[in-house]
């Protein structure tokens, strides 16, 4: 990966739908040069895929909650973390180091789903020996996206 791999990653985090002719009048490069290097890049898994950001909002899911959850045996780590991805309102999980094992994010409608989501799902997880729940109550930024001004 060069300065030139990193420039077409640059473009697409911030328009991951730009034409590929438009990327490559930006960098200066032939279409069919910036299609071979973007297909490359997603050959080796540095793009993992594209996403569309929905407004929370408009699909009743605008509550972010943080669950810290204490696991009962480190044997289960993965286990746990595999249950509470398989949960739709879950948007990530991290093992974490410090006396909480897991922590999820989830998006949720309210917090009555919230609730029952914990009830049902999380603390009925046999090896989920307590958690502890921040609820958002705003959020200054929220990005998937990647320093990529570095030098490689």
């Amino acid at each position: 990966m060069d300065k030139t791999d990193l420039h077409i990653l640059q473009i697409l985090q911030k328009k991951a739908r730009i034409p590929n002719v438009e990327v490559a009048r930006t960098i200066g490069m032939a279409p069919s040069a910036v299609l071979e290097r973007i297909k490359k890049l997603e050959a080796s898994g540095i793009i993992q895929g594209y996403e569309v950001r929905l407004n929370p909002e408009m699909f009743t899911c605008a509550m972010v909650a943080f669950v810290h959850i204490q696991v009962s045996d480190p044997a289960c780590f993965d286990q746990t973390g595999n249950t509470l991805a398989a949960i739709d309102q879950v948007q990530e999980v991290h093992y974490l180091a410090g006396r909480d094992c897991l922590m999820a994010k989830l998006r949720v409608a309210d917090n009555k789903e919230l609730a029952h989501i914990l009830h049902t799902r999380i603390n009925s997880i046999d090896a989920v020996v307590s958690t502890r729940t921040h609820i958002v109550l705003s959020t200054f930024k929220e990005s998937a996206k990647i320093m990529l001004n570095r030098t490689i």
